[in-house]
This record gives C-alpha cells, sequence and structure tokens, in this order.
C-alpha cells in the first residue's frame, strides 16, 4: 500500500469540519436554511479550483501545493485551515438563532484551497 498524500488528507480532514460547520449552522442557525448551506458547500469549492486556477494562470503565477516535503512546516501551517473551521462550527452553538451563510461560503472556500492543493499535489506526481 502507498503512502497517503499529506495534501489529499488535509482535503479530507477540512471536509469533516465543514460537514460539522453546516450541521451545528443548520441545527442552531436561523431554521430552514440546511438545503442553502449543503448548496454553498458544494457550489462554492466546485467554482473556487478552477476559477482559481484560471487566475493564476493569467497572473502568471505558480503555487506548490500546501504541503510539501522540502519544508517540514508547511503542514503544521496548513492544520489551521481545518482547526478554523472546527472554531468556526462552535459559532452557531454560542451565538443561535443567525444566518450563517457567509461563516459556510469561508469554510468552504478554505476547503477549495485545500482541494486545489490536493489536486495539485497528484499532478506534480
Amino acid at each position: 500500500m502507498k503512502r497517503i498524500e499529506p495534501n489529499l488528507l488535509l482535503a479530507v480532514t477540512t471536509a469533516i469540519p465543514l460537514a460539522l460547520l453546516i450541521a451545528t449552522a443548520s441545527l442552531f442557525g436561523a431554521p430552514g436554511q440546511l438545503l442553502k448551506y449543503v448548496i454553498i458547500a458544494v457550489l462554492v469549492p466546485a467554482a473556487f479550483v478552477p476559477l482559481n486556477a484560471l487566475m493564476a494562470k493569467r497572473m502568471g503565477t505558480r503555487r506548490p501545493p500546501m504541503i510539501h516535503p522540502e519544508a517540514a512546516s508547511t503542514a503544521v501551517w496548513a492544520s489551521l485551515f481545518p482547526a478554523l473551521i472546527i472554531l468556526a462550527a462552535g459559532v452557531p452553538v454560542i451565538f443561535p438563532g443567525h444566518d450563517y451563510g457567509l461563516l459556510v461560503i469561508i469554510a468552504a472556500v478554505f476547503f477549495g484551497g485545500t482541494v486545489e492543493s490536493a489536486i495539485k499535489a497528484r499532478q506534480a506526481g
């Protein structure tokens, strides 16, 4: 069995807190928002990944994947993405009754960044 790619593992570990955020936002937030949050969580990363690649190509920049072996500290810094989303999942519990669509959008962009990193790592070999 091959070693698990760290960028793919980062994307998976970011998706789980995103699901937790959707659950807490729909349970403790404004009623009837579950479908909106799920649609946001699916569409934002699906749009972010190709549009971010397009913008990077137009600007002529090339970023490596978030986690790469040349700099071991990148794994620690990349772990902030799921940690911040976990903290964001606690916000609806503390402040119930509000619409947390913007919070879900921000978390979905974080998730899209980790998915893009996993795709770049896969393409790099």
